[in-house]
């Protein structure tokens, strides 16, 4: 499974310009609103130190990370629900996204226009969240009208449940309160599913701040990490000015930019990091002489699902999983001697995969 994010705030934030160096792609980066109207995606690799340990045991002929895809879309503003700017239309594009990456300005520049004249963190996220909740309020309302008829009518089960979900979101859209902060149980939240509510999706303020405030945070980004965590949301902390510089360099020089910078992870680095705890991912690992490769999964998948992530016929005709820790692997220091050891394992279907597991799947094809 590829994790995938969406990037979204006011123009001129930064949100094009982090996007691109992250991605490093090139993209148009300009001065004045609506510079990017189509989206941009970008897919990444996601950093893992243990994929090259891993490459030194086996010497694979390649080598395959985990990836994680951006998608860039307009500045929205003020109003976009009610067609202003380019409108809402466009939010289309991050509706299947697995979290919101929300870039928000927290440094001054006379230089960047501002397009609501000055800066207030607080008051751009809140322009945001509330043209989120206005986009996912069109959507319960519409599907609220059909369902109640058929939930009146039908009495069936299903139908019930999707109403009282649907009638508990728009009560709470309504008084712009984020969908993730709603108690639904799990049958309220299957029903919802294929709607892709941009609000129900675990959020990610991306601070943007100078160069100089890297190390330190300023006024802009204390208020906004109090805010965040009124909603139980997450704070991350970048310089997309300093980001940018370290997409032109290569491995080594970027390491030591971050250390003469006193910077221990990169934006891309701590994103990762923040999304993948957020969404409770995690990474086995298949490694052998064609490739040493990582695959993500969610927290509490079994053997049997997480080898259906390689191939959907490896789930369908799964024996069983050949599978050692990566702990054991790096002390022992191959494989043949963590099989004398006796720490090779034959898991069955229901095993629940750990994070740094390196799998083998036997199956009937």
């Amino acid at each position: 499974m590829s994790l995938k994010a969406g990037i979204v705030g006011l123009p001129n934030v930064g949100k094009s310009t982090l996007f691109n160096a992250i991605t490093k792609k090139d993209i148009l980066i300009a001065n004045y609103p609506f510079a990017t109207i189509d989206p941009n995606v970008g897919v990444v690799s996601v950093p893992d130190d243990r994929l090259q340990a891993l490459a030194d045991l086996y010497h694979p002929r390649e080598i395959k990370p985990a990836t994680f895809e951006f998608v860039d879309i307009a500045g929205i503003v003020k109003g976009a629900s009610e067609g202003e700017g380019l409108g809402n239309k466009f939010l289309s594009h991050i509706r299947e996204v697995d979290a919101i990456c929300e870039v928000v300005r927290c440094f001054e520049n006379k230089e960047i226009t501002h397009v609501e004249g000055s800066v207030d963190p607080i008051r751009d996220v809140e322009i945001i969240n509330l043209e989120l909740a206005l986009a996912d309020l069109e959507i319960v309302s519409n599907r609220l009208d059909k369902i109640r008829k058929k939930a009146q009518t039908t009495k069936e089960k299903e139908a019930l449940i999707e109403l009282s979900a649907l009638e508990k979101s728009k009560e709470a859209l309504e008084k712009n309160i984020p969908l993730r902060l709603i108690n639904y149980d799990k049958e309220e939240l299957l029903s919802m599913k294929s709607f892709n509510l941009l609000t129900l999706k675990p959020h990610i303020y991306m601070a943007n701040v100078s160069e100089e405030d890297i190390n330190s945070d300023n006024d802009y980004v204390q208020t906004l990490t109090e805010y965040a965590l009124k909603e139980n949301s997450k704070v991350i902390v970048v310089s997309a000015k300093i980001e940018s510089e370290l997409a032109e360099l290569d491995d080594d020089d970027r390491n030591e930019m971050l250390k003469e910078l006193g910077i221990e992870k990169s934006g891309l680095d701590k994103l990762v990091e923040t999304t993948y705890s957020l969404l409770g991912l995690k990474t086995y690992f298949t490694a052998g002489e064609p490739e040493v490769r990582a695959w993500t999964y969610k927290d509490g998948m079994n053997a049997k699902e997480c080898a259906g992530i390689i191939h959907t016929d490896f789930e369908k005709g799964f024996i069983k999983a050949e599978v050692i820790s990566y702990d054991d692997l790096i002390e022992a220091g191959d494989e043949q001697k963590v099989k004398e050891q006796g720490k090779l394992r034959l898991e069955g279907k229901d095993y629940l995969m750990q994070d740094g597991d390196i799998c083998h799947f036997r199956f009937n094809k």
